[in-house]
């Protein structure tokens, strides 16, 4: 059954990876196992599962590390593997953008509940399918951007911006709005933090950094995912006058 969810599961003691390989099949899920944070990676990006088991102390490239590199390429949801003591890892695991964690021992349908938990969250709100974007091919279900054939490697940040774009399709979103659905409320009068990560999602996108694409800048209030040019300007992007250098620091 390929449409079972696939789990990776990323622990360096075979009998963990095995019990949870055994408790999560029989729960409906597909398991693969890596025993580094070296072939963790390699297995997500190949694999692209639906949900990543880690666990904190590895040895050697330790799970934070692993988080690390995760959350600068991958949406990927995260549940940290975690011994009771480790209170401290896990505060800095769910600061670098784990979604949950787990406690070893735990019992097996606990787990299962956690993963299908962190699934719903990870897709609520979500459109699917396959989008075109700019230069860009944007396939949601499979989580994978591609221009000309190539895969464009995105963060969980540009993941989420593209997603409440595409999902708020001709809707005029508030920069709080973007910046608290994003990288939560802390950050909702962050705008000039938000300009740094849609030049950066235009780019992704093949969007030339002279132009907005579209993704619509609309001044003073926010941005809108507008593909068919819908909604009314309400301002030249560029006044008159205006060189192309100017524009391009501008331009998010």
């Amino acid at each position: 059954m390929e449409n079972r969810p696939l789990i990776l599961v990323a622990d360096d003691q075979p009998e963990i990876t095995k019990l949870v390989s055994l408790s999560l099949d029989n729960e409906g899920f597909r398991v693969i196992t890596a025993s580094d944070g070296a072939s963790a990676l390699e297995q997500l990006s190949e694999s692209n599962p639906d949900v990543l088991l880690l666990d904190i102390m590895m040895p050697g490239m330790s799970g934070l590390d692993v988080l690390r590199e995760v959350r600068e390429h991958h949406p990927v949801p995260v549940i940290m593997l975690t011994a009771r003591a480790a209170t401290a890892q896990v505060s800095e695991g769910l600061n670098l953008g784990a979604d949950d964690y787990v406690v070893k021992p735990f019992h097996p349908g606990e787990l299962a509940a956690r993963i299908r938990a962190v699934m719903r969250r990870s897709r609520r709100g979500m459109v699917a399918g396959k989008h075109r974007v700019a230069q860009a091919t944007v396939d949601l279900d499979r989580r994978r951007v591609d221009i000309d054939g190539r895969p464009v490697r995105m963060s969980r940040s540009e993941w989420l911006l593209l997603e409440l774009f595409l999902a708020n399709e001709g809707r005029i979103l508030l920069h709080h709005e973007i910046l608290t659905h994003v990288w939560g409320p802390e950050y909702r009068d962050e705008i000039a933090y938000l300009r740094l990560w849609i030049g950066q999602l235009r780019r992704k996108l093949g969007i030339p950094p002279w132009e907005e694409g579209a993704i619509r800048t609309i001044q003073g209030l926010g941005y809108a995912f507008d593909p068919e040019e819908k909604l009314p300007r309400m301002q030249s992007r560029r006044p008159r006058g205006e060189t192309r250098t100017e524009a391009t620091a501008t331009s998010a």
